[in-house]
């Protein structure tokens, strides 16, 4: 990567700020990505300790999943009624908490029943200490709403939020991921409004608040099935290793001699070049005949809606990809793969991600010395930012390691340039938008580029989104289908993506067209990519060359695995990355193939990183520090969501592995059916007090006194009850029945029963906005709640140089000749 300007004296992005963390285990990724930036992260804590730091795995006494989210942060213990702690929050600019641990049942909260959220952390109460605070609530349905009050668990959550009911097997109950993951969503959901908020505060001094839903934000790993019903498509169907549409199931999951592989076997103008290299190799090997060869992979989509080939000519071709790959080990298939051009990569587990020589290569990993645990490898920096270092960031904290000095220190102020100017009397409230006035071209593509350039749009940035006729951004190809259009303007996952950004299609063939690049990249703040690492340079356009043009632009690349390395031209998509990252690995039963989380798992986590690695430049660029040059893997930033895993491997040896829906720590711990085809409803008793009240319920009080090893033992036994109990129920009668006693359950839903989810309404998350072909489309709203000022989403996504005009002549201030001209030269297809 080329060198940027030079480091502001003593600024590393967000080393101005302070933020207090009071989270528990829902919400302290919050904190750790915002450490990772550079902010000076304070954990207030009980004298107990947070409840975080009871939650396993554990070496010893310690909590590696508590250690691998706070690293780099400070400890504090201090009561949150005092004087100190009002102290701390003047001086503060963010504070973070996991909301009153409510509960309307005898079983109490979830995890800590004397840890009630006090009067002390109110909004209106801190805003009033602070106006200047952002003050942002993480909590598992949002801070109001019909299920407001409701208990949870990270099983639950993820029931809730639509991704539950699109991983595992058809013929089981849905899976989750074992190394819990509903509240990272919510954690890194929560760092990107904080960053939002700051952002706004910059103009007007004011500080909000920013309410975070669980529920919400594991939405994002569901996309873009969400919008399937609502736009009146058939539900996406869970597939174990893959997924069905309609009466096809495409599978990514295959065998190898020595394991499995993940293979993005599709088709369509993208994936179909691929998908016809694999065949002819299965050819080669004698598992594939002539006609499965010679098929074309790039209208076989259509081919299948229109009955011009069969679903028994998809299961042909399927046979014979298993039949190919089950006679070699996995790294046979991958070195192959990468020689053929073909989409696959291995399924790997903890040790064997510990051997990657991609990041081993990049020098990726983390050696940090803890007294306690001893030299610790684990995930390092989530992005690779020229002339500046984020990290490594230090152990964890050992409990109120630091009130000492904390208290000990002189007051603080918060970091505003200015403090807030009040409105004149009767004027009406700024609204205007965090992002207003900042410029982004975005050369993103598919899922992850887009989802987060999406955000930008959603707060008031002007996004132009670029492509080509010739090279459509490929969910142009995929469902649902509005109105039945195949074409490319017909795309609901299209127009979630890309709701609010401007399109221009601009021919990068044509000579003219580097000229009309250079001038969006001279108006622009930012510049992301996500094509294959040399793509850009071909055009003429690497980061070095982007500078040189406006030395102030943010440039960040992002794809699979980095801009170096032996594999950063590994292309593919996120479920390549999810299955060679490890989280295939731990998503499934112990007796089946990996199910691998819905989709394009790691496409759902990086969007977070890249969108807050951003926010924290434009700060930083802000306070004059210049433009900036970002490399973001996303194979690395998603590691964080294993870090856990990492941790204990390489402090104890233990191997996470997939086990269903069951718990190590909790029990009873799954997902049972319901009344009706394929219902179900997620249960988690995450103390006795919840398994007393479920016990009562099943009308066996006998059993109220069993202990969690007790309970453990006697799963199956148990298991088999709830079953019982729950067949006879619906899964909303059943979740009704279960929280009114303060036990974590919810039905499992799928886009359709989201839509009509009485708390997704009640917060308007669904919105039908405009389309410029089929009138209106639904769309998922943006993720964060501002108090202040909230994302607005006026339309979806654009057709191909819809904005042609208004990009060229408005923003970039071309005549109507230099327009024609472009016409004439083929620059803008």
């Amino acid at each position: 990567m080329p060198p940027v300007t030079p480091l502001l004296s003593g600024v590393v992005l967000l080393s101005p700020y302070r933020v207090l963390d009071l989270t528990d285990h829902r919400g302290q990724l919050a904190g750790s990505l915002l450490a990772w930036l550079g902010a000076d992260v304070i954990c207030i804590e009980p004298p107990d300790g947070s409840a975080a730091r009871r939650i396993g795995p554990f070496h010893d006494d310690i909590s590696l999943s508590w250690w691998a989210a706070n690293r780099g942060k400070r400890s504090a213990v201090v009561d949150t009624n005092s004087e100190a702690f009002r102290r701390l929050v003047q001086g503060a600019d963010v504070l973070i908490d996991t909301g009153p641990h409510r509960s309307n049942g005898p079983a109490g909260p979830t995890l800590d029943p004397a840890a009630l959220a006090p009067p002390a952390l109110a909004p209106a109460t801190l805003a009033e200490l602070n106006p200047a605070l952002v003050h942002v609530t993480v909590s598992p349905f949002g801070s109001d709403g019909p299920k407001a009050d409701w208990p949870a668990s990270d099983l639950t959550v993820m029931a809730a939020g639509c991704q539950l009911a699109l991983t595992g097997d058809s013929d089981r109950a849905p899976v989750r991921t074992s190394i819990p993951q509903a509240w990272l969503h919510a954690g890194a959901e929560a760092a990107c409004g904080a960053l939002l908020a700051l952002v706004e505060r910059s103009r007007s001094g004011q500080g909000q608040h920013v309410d975070i839903s669980a529920q919400v934000a594991a939405m994002m790993a569901a996309v873009p099935a969400t919008v399937y019903g609502p736009n009146g498509d058939p539900d996406v169907q869970r597939v174990g290793g893959g997924l069905r549409a309609g009466t096809w199931e495409l599978q990514f999951v295959y065998p190898a001699k020595d394991g499995w592989v993940s293979i993005m076997h599709a088709f369509g103008s993208t994936i179909g070049p691929y998908t016809a290299r694999l065949m002819d190799w299965a050819r080669e090997q004698g598992h594939a005949d002539d006609d499965l060869a010679g098929t074309d992979w790039i209208n076989y989509g259509s081919d299948l809606v229109t009955g011009k080939v069969s679903v028994q000519h998809l299961g042909r071709a399927k046979a014979a990809v298993a039949a190919l790959t089950a006679t070699k080990t996995k790294a046979e298939l991958f070195a192959e793969a990468e020689r053929r051009e073909i989409l696959l990569a291995p399924v790997v587990d903890i040790p064997e991600l510990m051997e990657s020589d991609q990041l081993a290569a990049r020098g990726y990993w983390d050696e940090v010395d803890d007294p306690d645990l001893g030299r610790v490898r684990c995930p390092g920096a989530p992005a690779r930012i020229a002339g500046i270092t984020l990290g490594p960031l230090g152990p964890a904290p050992r409990l109120g390691q630091h009130t000492a000095d904390i208290l000990a220190e002189p007051p603080r102020q918060p970091a505003v340039e200015a403090p807030p100017t009040p409105a004149p009397a009767g004027a009406a409230a700024d609204s205007t938008p965090p992002l207003s006035g900042v410029k982004v071209v975005d050369l993103t593509w598919v899922y992850a580029g887009p989802l987060a350039t999406r955000v930008l749009a959603d707060f008031g940035a002007t996004v132009v989104k670029v492509e080509s006729a010739s090279h459509p951004d490929a969910t142009r190809g995929g469902g649902p289908f509005l109105h039945g259009d195949l074409g490319p303007e017909g795309s609901g996952q299209y127009a979630h993506f890309n709701a609010g950004k401007l399109g221009l299609s601009l021919n990068m063939g044509t000579p003219v067209a580097a000229e009309v690049l250079t001038d969006l990249v001279r108006w622009a703040d930012i510049v992301i990519e996500s094509y294959t690492p040399g793509v850009m340079a071909g055009w003429g356009f690497d980061h070095a060359k982007l500078l040189e043009i406006n030395p102030e632009v943010i440039a960040l690349s992002t794809c699979l695995m980095g801009q170096t390395g032996p594999r950063a031209t590994f292309s593919g998509f996120g479920n390549l990355a999810g299955a060679v990252t490890g989280f295939y690995e731990v998503t499934g039963w112990p007796d089946r193939a990996p199910a691998g989380p819905f989709l394009a798992y790691t496409d759902y986590i990086s969007p977070r990183y890249m969108l807050a690695v951003l926010l924290a430049a434009l700060d930083r660029r802000r306070r004059g520090g210049g433009g900036m040059s970002i490399d973001l893997a996303q194979a690395e930033c998603s590691l964080h969501f294993l870090a856990p895993a990492v941790v204990d491997y390489t402090t104890t040896g233990r191997v996470a592995r997939r086990a269903g829906n069951a718990d190590s720590a909790w029990a009873p711990h799954g997902v049972y059916p319901s009344d009706g085809p394929d219902e179900w409803v997620a249960i988690a008793c995450e103390t006795d007090g919840h398994w007393e009240a479920l016990s009562e319920v099943l009308s066996r009080p006998d059993l109220a006194g069993l202990t969690l090893d007790e309970r453990l033992e006697r799963s199956d036994d148990l298991d088999g009850m709830i079953s019982a109990w729950t067949r006879l129920l619906s899964p909303d009668d059943a979740h009704t029945w279960l929280t009114s006693r303060g036990i974590p359950a919810h039905a499992v839903q799928n886009s359709i029963r989201c839509v009509g989810d009485p708390q997704l309404l009640s917060r308007g998350h669904y919105l039908r906005v405009p389309h410029p072909v089929h009138e209106s489309c639904v769309i998922e709203g943006p993720r964060a709640r501002l108090s202040r000022t909230p994302g607005v989403v006026l339309r979806a996504g654009p057709t191909l140089g819809e904005h042609a005009q208004l990009v060229l002549q408005e923003l970039l201030g071309y005549d109507d000749d230099r327009t024609s001209d472009l016409v004439l030269a083929g620059a803008l297809e």
